[in-house]
């Protein structure tokens, strides 16, 4: 066996460890540096790069020559030409080269009941045309340009796709996937893509048994994008959190848990956990997290860490809570000593990963040599 054979072998052993609540010989590195900062660390141009994505390979090969990691490191989820394609209007590129997702509303208040009879048909005859122009027309060029964007996401998926392959076996990545897919929690999706954050806060407050019913009716559609095509050993379906911070207890209760929990147990029946990406501060709903399915693994933002530990930590996999903007600020022996401090209050008893809060969006939001000092000293001294 190789060298680096050998190095994705002890790569793998000690994901497949966390995921399954062994306590691994040291703790795993995995960043998620976003597919932004790696094009402006390589020295190109981001309008360029996100358009070209021939530039995915030598971009990465950069981070993973200079960055230490114990999977692969670089994510990227958003590709202008498939959102140009349809005439987006939810994800639209910036001047900068940034994809932004703009408040949009794909469901009028009115229609709240067709969505709940029928939601695949709502989605598809009301919705998919109000927020893609290009399918607001006649029924012969709507189907060219849903053709056109689905060809579009099948090649830059399957570019990454064997990117990531090609790049784990040149450096001896973890045989690993903890990004398979990206569903929303329910709620999120009837908020970030039908009603848009205002309008569905009021609409909790005014008709919140609307609410209820839409984020019911979504919740299979949801479980079934989820859902690997071939569930594959030490994957992970990924959810970014939203709405909950900025909801009262009572509603997120009853509006919020119920069909978030039902996904997270579908997959975790399915032998899949899911990689909740827990934005903003959800201390007060420490409780209901400790109920999901055991190693859920959680990727905390801001908050306590050492509340997280002594609530959820004896049960599911905790990371994240290190801060972006320390990386920016701090030098070279604060940002280490914070990964420090970190690890001695997370990695006790295992069921811990190092990563940031967040992706670095930027360069020019990090220090770069911040960076490579705190992964090089986790890859180096973090143990259990």
């Amino acid at each position: 066996m190789s060298d680096v054979a050998a190095l994705a072998q002890e790569r793998t052993q000690l994901i497949a460890d966390v995921l399954e609540g062994r306590i691994p010989k040291r703790v795993p590195v995995v960043p998620a540096l976003t597919y932004e900062f790696s094009v402006q660390y390589a020295g190109m141009d981001l309008m360029s790069a996100a358009w070209n994505l021939e530039n995915f390979e030598p971009v990465c090969d950069k981070i993973c020559q200079d960055f230490f990691a114990d999977y692969f490191p670089v994510i990227h989820l958003r590709f202008p030409a498939l959102y140009k394609t349809l005439g987006a209007k939810n994800w639209i590129m910036g001047s900068q080269g940034f994809m932004q997702h703009p408040e949009v509303v794909g469901l009028l208040e009115e229609e709240y009941d067709e969505i709940i009879a029928s939601p695949y048909d709502c989605i598809m005859e009301k919705i998919l045309p109000r927020i893609y122009a290009n399918l607001d027309t006649d029924p012969q060029n709507r189907s060219i340009a849903m053709a056109k964007a689905f060809k579009i996401f099948n090649d830059e998926f399957g570019n990454i796709g064997m990117t990531a392959a090609k790049l784990s076996q040149k450096y001896g990545y973890a045989n690993a996937n903890l990004f398979t897919a990206a569903p929303s929690a329910p709620f999120d999706f009837v908020a970030d893509q039908l009603r848009g954050f205002r309008n569905m806060m009021k609409d909790v407050r005014r008709i919140p048994e609307k609410v209820e019913a839409a984020v019911k009716a979504v919740t299979p559609l949801l479980i079934k994008m989820g859902t690997p095509a071939v569930p594959a050993p030490n994957t992970a379906v990924f959810m970014p959190l939203h709405m909950a911070p900025y909801m009262r207890e009572k509603d997120f209760a009853r509006l919020y848990w119920p069909t978030f929990k039902e996904c997270v147990e579908a997959f975790a029946n399915m032998g899949i956990p899911t990689l909740l990406f827990v934005e903003q501060d959800w201390m007060r709903y420490l409780d209901y997290l400790y109920e999901l399915p055991e190693n859920t693994i959680m990727w905390f933002e801001f908050g306590d860490p050492k509340l997280s530990k002594e609530k959820v930590g004896s049960k599911h996999i905790i990371t994240g809570f290190y801060p972006v903007t320390l990386l920016y600020t701090g030098t070279v022996n604060e940002c280490i000593d914070k990964a420090k401090e970190l690890i001695d209050i997370l990695a006790p008893g295992g069921r811990y990963y190092f990563n940031f809060d967040k992706s670095p969006l930027t360069l020019g939001s990090v220090n770069p040599e911040n960076i490579k000092a705190v992964l090089d000293y986790v890859g180096q001294n973090a143990n259990y």
